[in-house]
């Protein structure tokens, strides 16, 4: 699977007149994704690590629906359910128990099962009185609860999560670890991109290492993320400290 990226829509109004400068690298390439394939099977996490820019997000999005690929095709069996930005799907003038009834709304869940579970996904956030203070008052680990706990009472058979589990305390990362291997443990299918290796290591089967949106390794968890590690430590930089006086 390929995704280009929209040339038209990354001219500014200067380019337009003055043309587009001539760039390269990994923010100014001209594919966002090539030649992308994997297969995330039923009870599996699979993860998807690489350095910003890499397409990580952009791969999200092609799953997801919301961008489309110019090259090949998705398939996706069930129902799909993502946490992808945070705060996306969230408005910030209304209150916590509002946001979540619109976010499960989008997540496909009735008003009434909303009802049903509220008091569940309430628990899971552990925010108290403040699920009915306004959203622009809480704190980003705040939000990420609320995301999070929405999703966990959604019905879905494949799960969508973009680096959401970088805020919050450490408490609150383990009970979000716990509901994901227990989401496997329900056959369900994880897709998660995060910088956090040792994290996607103990979350995650299998994966892949995107690179200026190319595969650079696929397999097991660990060996991805070994191969990314080795790449890394790899390229250093110079330092030379001389204490003769010249």
């Amino acid at each position: 699977m390929s995704k280009s990226y929209s040339q038209a829509a990354s001219l500014g109004v200067k380019e337009w007149f003055v043309g587009k400068r001539q760039e390269t690298g990994r923010f100014t390439r001209e594919w966002a994704l090539n030649d992308v394939t994997f297969d995330a099977q039923a009870g599996q996490g699979f993860g998807i690590i690489g350095a910003n820019g890499s397409g990580k997000s952009t791969l999200l999005g092609v799953l997801l629906g919301v961008l489309r690929a110019e090259v090949g095709r998705v398939d996706i069996q069930g129902r799909v359910a993502s946490l992808l930005e945070l705060g996306a799907g969230f408005h910030p003038e209304l209150t916590g128990r509002q946001n979540l009834f619109l976010y499960g709304a989008i997540l496909g869940m009735r008003i009434r099962e909303i009802r049903r579970r509220f008091d569940d996904m309430l628990a899971f956030s552990e925010l108290g009185h403040a699920i009915d203070q306004p959203l622009r008052t809480y704190s980003s680990g705040m939000v990420a609860r609320l995301g999070f706990s929405a999703i966990t009472c959604a019905d879905t058979d494949v799960l969508l999560i973009d680096e959401v589990l970088a805020v919050g305390d450490l408490e609150f990362h383990e009970k979000c670890r716990d509901y994901l291997k227990a989401f496997k443990a329900r056959r369900g299918t994880l897709v998660i991109v995060s910088h956090d290796l040792a994290g996607i290591q103990a979350i995650c089967e299998r994966g892949l290492w995107l690179d200026e949106g190319r595969v650079r390794a696929a397999g097991t968890m660990s060996e991805v993320v070994l191969a990314y590690t080795q790449s890394a430590h790899s390229v250093k930089g110079a330092v030379s400290v001389d204490s003769a006086n010249r």
